[in-house]
């Protein structure tokens, strides 16, 4: 496996995969508000910033490609599939606790 250190290409790849990831999220699941798309995109970019990297390497190996791809693609796989995935759940979790979340009175 490719040393997945603080390569500045692995970086930008994990930039843009996690960018890439809130947008494509963002066409599948429309948000309601502003606020609710901000904090959405912000916690897609995060996560994958920050799980990018264990997203991709499990991807990867789970597919039985590891050999065969760079660790700019590796990181660039798993941060746009770790926000994709963030942002699916933290919508899914806005809808259900404004449905069921309601005051009564």
């Amino acid at each position: 496996m490719a040393d997945l250190g603080n390569d500045s290409g692995v970086w930008a790849a994990k930039a843009v995969g996690a960018t890439a990831g809130a947008g494509v999220s963002l066409i599948y699941l429309f948000p309601k508000s502003r606020r609710e798309a901000a904090s959405r995109f912000l916690t897609g970019i995060s996560c994958g910033l920050v799980f990018g990297g264990p997203t991709g390497v499990w991807l990867v190996e789970r597919l039985g490609i590891a050999g065969e791809l760079s660790g700019p693609e590796v990181m660039l796989t798993g941060s746009a599939a770790a926000s994709l995935c963030a942002w699916w759940v933290l919508g899914m979790l806005a809808r259900i606790a404004e449905r069921y979340g309601k005051r009564v009175g």
